[in-house]
């Protein structure tokens, strides 16, 4: 059980880090600092709003998320962990796995010294996770808040065994309207589409949305720009430690048919991914690290 009064005592920081409840009972932090306001759920250690001063909301999320304890939040910064999109093997187990259906511990909250307000999350294995999953592992899950939302998915080996995982920061970004925005970056990348056959390469500077589509791009650790025309901004998509990046918007029919999401949801987002999978399964020896992490601000 999480207790919001002892988090207030041992984890608050003045008017910069406080807790709440939301819908059933879900705790969330908020962080309010000189750059930026943020929002991260202790279930799944789930980013849900970054607003850098002067700016809008940088992610989106869906307004029908249901925010119960065994369903996923929809939108923010879902933790995929350890496997990306269905279970290889386990059709039943649940999609982009356990991660984001638990909370996680908090470890820790403090102020760097120029003044970005840094949260350390932890998901150690445990007989919940290993009735998915067998391995002994420790996940931690690193946010800090300033003029960017720097996020990052550190995992360690901690059995005997090799062991093997695939995971994304599946980042949902807030636009003006689909029709609106360009991505660029990925020039010449090759990629895969879950939504027509074929391998294909990125030929133009920038892609256009006009359609449903779930493109997986290989082999490119680039920066990605959100370009929106009508909110005036561009927003930067840098990572590391990851070599795919996958393109989402599910497009009118797939919006529709998702219960947590409003029928025209795909119309005010996109996601732009730092993804291990596919050819960039991340391999473990005992004792050994991994992070992935994600860099996220406005290019002004």
């Amino acid at each position: 059980m999480v207790n919001i009064d002892e988090l207030n005592d041992r984890y608050s920081l003045g008017g910069v880090v406080k807790f709440a409840e939301l819908h059933d009972k879900l705790v969330y932090l908020t962080v309010a600092n000189q750059y930026a306001d943020a929002q991260i759920c202790l279930y799944g250690a789930h980013v849900m709003s970054f607003i850098p001063h002067h700016s809008e909301e940088i992610l989106w999320m869906s307004p029908k998320s249901s925010f119960q304890i065994g369903q996923p939040i929809r939108g923010g910064i879902p933790v995929c962990f350890p496997w990306f999109g269905p279970h290889k093997s386990d059709p039943a187990k649940p999609q982009h796995g356990f991660g984001r259906l638990m909370y996680w511990e908090l470890t820790e909250t403090s102020v760097k010294p120029n003044g970005e307000t840094f949260v350390g999350f932890k998901l150690s294995s445990s007989d919940e996770t290993k009735a998915y999953w067998p391995h002994d592992f420790c996940a931690e899950l690193t946010v800090i808040v300033g003029e960017t939302l720097e996020v990052s998915l550190k995992v360690t080996n901690q059995s005997a065994e090799p062991l093997e995982y695939t995971c994304a920061l599946h980042s949902y970004y807030n636009i003006s309207a689909i029709e609106n925005i360009t991505i660029s970056g990925l020039q010449g990348a090759p990629y895969h589409s879950q939504l027509e056959l074929g391998e294909f390469i990125q030929e133009t500077p920038k892609i256009e949305i006009r359609k449903a589509e779930t493109r997986h791009y290989h082999n490119t650790k680039a920066t990605c720009m959100i370009e929106d025309t009508q909110l005036k901004r561009n927003i930067r998509v840098e990572k590391a430690g990851s070599k795919i990046t996958t393109v989402w918007n599910p497009g009118k029919e797939a919006s529709a048919a998702i219960s947590d999401m409003p029928d025209d949801a795909y119309l005010h987002f996109v996601c732009v991914e730092a993804v291990n999978a596919f050819d960039d399964v991340i391999k473990l020896a005992p004792g050994e690290s991994h992070t992935t992490s994600a860099l996220i601000g406005l290019e002004l």
